[in-house]
């Protein structure tokens, strides 16, 4: 039905109550859990599978074309007419964390399925092909690696991966089989083949809801850094020791603990966080002789990360050194910031704006599964308004069906329209 326009489009979808079939789907597929009080389903449990089988018969039953592959991406293409189209590619993941919520990962899947279904019902064929992914595994639970599912189709899938294993000591190459490991490469998709990433997620904070806006355009990923910090002092009887004689790790640990909190208040997207604070073998009564704690450091241009982690290093070497204590800093893990394109954020922002709201921008402060595709494709991200004070990994994690529906009409104006440009 080419010859309709994005505006007919818009109204044959004024009747489709999009948020509420969201939130029921949601609903249905939190019944796949590895837990009985609460929604866990890591990576290729049989809570895992079984999540994915059910959203396989879902994409079939919007008409898509679907397969599961190697690393358990759950892929549902609606072609274009032209075979030799790109595809572009909208999704998230269905894994989760350790009694999660209901909608993170899960709520930009269940979009892209209910907004493509919707096109194929009223016969609307686009330039490009639509695949529908939704992604194994984002969070890194199982295997203390994020992003295997991504990873795979954006060509960033490390081999040596399949060497791991999890607290029960499988190894990821046994979990999913020798056909499925070696295949996991071919899975990569070249930058010739993409039109585009779009991904809708829950915002996992409290922004939208203090602004009172139903969604949000995503301006660009926060770049991070993340450090393992050993203090080392010397353990001593907490009544014995004179207090200007010590040399307390845990002390140090607190100062620097409020030295990142000083240093991350001074730039509008810097945020600095010690989430693992721990005395080994500590006791009431002994002065910790050695402290570890975590730094993760984030913001929305690589510059003023890094900025922010000398200074914090830097304070890092002074205190230890004034309270007579080492420190042995490790570097974990450091991610590029990845900015959304402009072409796609004008996208969302004119979609947005036709259903009169104002279009308003945030840096997402979280990783997703959109950063693995910077540098091969264009992305473009849609935040949806978290309730409950905007507490996401948790039980607790909300989402509204209004709020549902008015990102599945912003997803549907951006696809139409992205089409008709092509």
């Amino acid at each position: 039905m080419r010859g309709q326009s994005n505006t007919e489009i818009g109204r044959s979808a004024q009747d489709v109550k999009f948020g509420a079939r969201i939130l029921d789907m949601a609903r249905r597929l939190a019944q796949y859990s590895e837990s009985a009080d609460g929604l866990t389903c890591t990576f290729f449990s049989p809570a895992h599978k079984a999540a994915a089988l059910q959203l396989c018969e879902w994409m079939r039953s919007a008409g898509l074309r679907v397969e599961i592959d190697a690393i358990g991406n759950v892929v549902g293409r609606y072609p274009s007419p032209a075979s030799e189209a790109q595809a572009l590619i909208v999704g998230s993941h269905y894994d989760t964390v350790t009694n999660a919520g209901l909608f993170d990962g899960r709520l930009g899947i269940l979009t892209a399925l209910v907004v493509t279904e919707h096109l194929r019902c009223v016969g609307w064929r686009l330039p490009f092909h639509i695949d529908v992914v939704a992604f194994s595994e984002e969070e890194g639970i199982r295997f203390s690696v994020p992003y295997l599912g991504s990873g795979a189709i954006t060509g960033n899938f490390d081999e040596a991966t399949l060497q791991r294993r999890d607290a029960n000591g499988i190894r990821l190459a046994d979990l999913i089989g020798d056909n499925s490991a070696s295949a996991i490469p071919g899975l990569a998709r070249p930058a010739s083949t993409l039109r585009g990433y779009l991904e809708v997620h829950i915002e996992q904070g409290p922004v939208l809801l203090q602004r009172d806006f139903p969604v949000a355009i995503v301006s660009s990923i926060a770049g991070s850094a993340r450090f393992s910090i050993s203090i080392n002092g010397v353990a001593g009887h907490a009544g014995t020791v004179p207090m200007m004689l010590r040399r307390d790790a845990a002390a140090a640990a607190a100062k620097i603990v409020l030295a990142v909190e000083r240093r991350c208040v001074e730039a509008p997207t810097l945020v600095g966080t010690v989430g693992q604070l721990v005395v080994p073998h500590g006791a009431i009564n002994v002065i910790p002789g050695r402290c570890e704690l975590s730094l993760d450091v984030r913001a929305a241009d690589d510059s003023t990360r890094d900025a922010a982690v000398a200074d914090i290093l830097g304070a890092v070497e002074k205190i230890t050194k004034c309270r007579g204590v080492t420190a042995d800093v490790k570097e974990i893990a450091r991610y590029p910031a990845v900015p959304c394109a402009q072409s796609l954020q004008s996208c969302f922002a004119k979609a947005i704006a036709k259903i009169g709201i104002e279009p308003f921008y945030l840096v997402s402060g979280a990783g997703h599964d959109a950063g693995m595709f910077a540098g091969l494709t264009e992305i473009g991200m849609l935040f949806v308004r978290c309730g409950n004070g905007g507490v996401s990994h948790s039980p607790l994690e909300t989402v509204t069906e209004d709020d549902a529906d008015v990102a599945a009409r912003v997803l549907l104006d951006v696809l139409v329209n992205l089409g008709q440009s092509s």
